[in-house]
């Protein structure tokens, strides 16, 4: 897709309001469409002029209740009507700036909404099967704007990349992505952007002493992989940012095996590796001056006659010991150790993690909230004000003491598992044992905003590239209307 501005091209598309109909332009047959209730103008409604004199009608709903997240929406609808009429090119009329919305803001979630439906995950599709793209959208901006709203759209695009990259890693099936291979994509990525990636295999992995990561990894035939990639673009005394992502492609649930249908998506159980991967995209992409390392411990969680078992007592590269109450709740073994080599080896100044962590999270929230726990009130302001701009919701949970001693060991100083539910909160709670003191830390369990198994709002079947623009906007803070 190519997004042009002000250059007529394509079918008419006219935004509408529910309750201003005429606000971007006068379109003859309009108050006769909405006199038959055709076409009234309710957020997301498209009709489609098509022949002679052919126009589609865009539907924003009320013009005092427009927010970005209606405008994302309904250009993602829009770009469904435009491939499903096999239509590739559009002029997009917007020449006016909405009330309480910032005209920058506003093109970024018009790009958004087009970007998501244009996404598709065709890879394995024959080229007969594959959809239509989406040809040259041009959008008919304030001409005196025109500079604000082509930085705008340049930024969009680049995050959508961002995102898309994400939904590509955590699509593609475990048989085709496996640790080497997404350290392998991280790198053919992210380095012709300027980011360094280092790669680490076994051998390094157990040089620094990787104990928990590498139980989980051991019962796989596959070599796990520590992916260490690096974006300082910022000034020498600027913080260090550290993304950590949970890296497992494929988690069978080992010994304590899930069902058929929970394995059938475990693909997807590095949605946090995506993530990650896909936000230093964006920000490298976007030039983006600050200073940001990632971290992922890629590996599968696999059966096998040496795999790790349930009541297994095993270390960490803290040095802190774990007792292995169950092997499904392995995600956290392995940020443990990726979350400490953020603070020790990296010297990062605040600390992200992020994962498909717990069934939990999914309970509580569903799947339109990302659960977070954090040991700092002032970096999580900064993180929801990035995930307004994200239009990415998140609910803080509590970080009380009860949470913190639930996850305390007996024979050992943690447990991995724990009965008596919270699940989401003592998943955290566990997690905090390994940053640094005195780093703020942010953990997001994103098990329900990953990936969806139907089509919702902007978001198709599968990964939902969720947080990444969360991500961009927090270290992008500085972004400016």
């Amino acid at each position: 897709m190519k997004i042009t501005l002000n250059e007529k091209n394509g079918i008419k598309v006219l935004p509408v309001f529910e309750d201003e109909r005429d606000f971007f332009e006068k379109s003859v047959g309009l108050d006769a469409l909405a006199e038959k209730e055709y076409f009234t103008g309710k957020a997301s409604e498209v009709f489609a002029k098509l022949g002679e004199d052919e126009i589609i009608y865009l539907g924003l709903g009320k013009k005092n209740e427009i927010t970005t997240k209606k405008i994302i929406v309904a250009f993602f609808e829009l770009a469904k009507a435009l491939r499903k009429y096999k239509i590739k090119d559009a002029n997009i009329i917007f020449n006016k700036k909405l009330d309480g919305l910032c005209y920058k803001t506003t093109m970024k979630a018009i790009v958004d909404g087009l970007a998501c439906f244009d996404y598709d995950f065709d890879k394995y599709l024959s080229d007969d099967n594959k959809p239509t793209k989406l040809g040259t959208i041009n959008i008919e901006v304030i001409e005196n704007k025109k500079d604000k709203a082509k930085e705008a759209v340049e930024e969009a695009l680049n995050i959508a990349e961002g995102y898309s990259l994400t939904k590509d890693l955590v699509n593609t099936p475990a048989i085709d992505m496996y640790p080497e291979v997404l350290a392998n994509r991280a790198k053919e990525d992210l380095e012709p952007l300027g980011v360094t990636v280092e790669v680490y295999g076994k051998k390094e992995i157990e040089e620094l002493g990787m104990k928990a990561f590498l139980a989980v990894a051991v019962g796989s035939d596959k070599e796990p992989k520590l992916i260490v990639m690096k974006y300082m673009n910022g000034e020498a005394g600027d913080k260090l940012t550290a993304l950590v992502g949970k890296g497992l492609t494929y988690d069978s649930g080992g010994y304590c095996i899930k069902n058929p249908q929970g394995m059938a998506t475990m693909h997807m159980d590095m949605g946090g590796a995506g993530a990650v991967i896909g936000a230093m995209h964006a920000i490298a992409k976007n030039k983006v001056k600050k200073n940001v390392v990632a971290v992922v411990a890629s590996c599968e969680n696999l059966i096998s006659g040496k795999a790790y078992k349930t009541g297994d007592l095993i270390g960490s590269m803290s040095g802190k010991t774990i007792e292995v109450a169950n092997t499904d709740a392995e995600g956290r073994l392995t940020l443990a150790d990726a979350i400490y080599y953020a603070g020790e080896v990296l010297k990062a100044d605040r600390i992200v993690d992020l994962a498909t962590l717990t069934g939990a999270c999914v309970v509580a929230l569903g799947s339109y909230r990302t659960g977070v726990v954090t040991n700092n009130d002032e970096f999580m302001n900064e993180m929801n004000e990035a995930s307004k701009k994200a239009d990415e919701k998140l609910w803080v949970m509590p970080n009380d003491d009860e949470y913190k001693d639930m996850v305390k060991g007996t024979m050992t100083d943690l447990l991995n598992s724990v009965p008596g539910g919270a699940g989401m909160i003592t998943a955290g709670m566990f997690l905090e044992n390994f940053v640094k003191e005195g780093t703020p830390w942010i953990h997001m369990d994103i098990a329900g905003t990953s990936d969806t198994s139907k089509d919702f709002a902007q978001y198709k079947k599968g990964s939902t590239g969720v947080p990444v623009k969360t991500l961009y906007y927090l270290i992008n803070s500085e972004h400016t209307c």
